[in-house]
């Protein structure tokens, strides 16, 4: 769902794509396409297969028969790609999350002033989320599934997070900015993350306005935080 005309169009996040689509697969016989062409549209396969199948059954219960059979693609094929379910796992997250980064740097400095950038900067990311919803459960619900190697990749997107912060005011508040980032940034993820477990991901855009609100208080006062929202 779009919020506006100058919306971020939709990603083809992992999992955006069903890996049995019979224009995706790979003719028999003679072919010209490259080992490398090869490899990637296989890889591109197991992606979306895989991410379909977590958001569906879970991390725990994913299997990679399960995997292979989504993506019409052979076991030996992903153990060549992939070194087992972590592996892809964290293979997805990345690729998928790069994207939504670069797209919400992209909305984010097109526009001058920090609180205008931060509302456009969220703004992409909940359209993204929403239109992507099975790559919105993967990697913002089930990555808890994963372990350590989940728990630091989840760090790792939250660093990127605390980036859009660089140029933030100073509050004046008795608090240390960097803490006050870390408290705004995880309260976010939070409330983007209960609408995903919820089942209620095609409504993350609807929550722009208090998202965008909650972030801009604490470095603009409340009174400024609304009077921008108005504006």
């Amino acid at each position: 769902m779009a919020t506006g005309p100058s919306a971020t169009p939709a990603l083809v996040l992992p999992g955006t794509r069903t890996g049995r689509d019979p224009e995706r697969s790979l003719r028999r016989g003679p072919r010209r396409t490259s080992p490398e062409a090869v490899a990637a549209n296989q890889r591109d396969r197991l992606l979306d297969g895989f991410v379909r199948t977590v958001a569906e059954v879970g991390y725990a219960r994913t299997r990679v028969s399960d995997i292979c059979q989504a993506a019409g693609v052979t076991r030996p094929v992903f153990y060549e790609l992939f070194k087992g379910k972590e592996d892809a796992f964290l293979a997805a997250h990345r690729y998928g999350t790069a994207m939504v980064i670069k797209a919400m740097e992209e909305a984010h400095a097109r526009t001058s002033d920090w609180p205008g950038a931060v509302h456009a900067g969220l703004g992409a990311l909940l359209d993204i989320l929403a239109e992507a919803p099975a790559f919105a459960t993967m990697a913002i619900v089930e990555i808890d599934a994963v372990g350590p190697a989940g728990w630091e990749a989840r760090e790792a997107l939250l660093t990127r997070f605390r980036d859009f912060f660089t140029d933030v005011p100073e509050s004046g508040l008795p608090i240390l900015t960097e803490e006050l980032v870390d408290f705004v940034v995880g309260g976010a993820y939070s409330a983007i993350h209960r609408r995903i477990v919820a089942g209620r991901t095609a409504e993350l855009p609807g929550l722009l306005p208090g998202l965008t609100f909650s972030v801009l208080a604490p470095f603009l006062g409340p009174e400024r935080a609304a009077a921008h929202l108005a504006g």
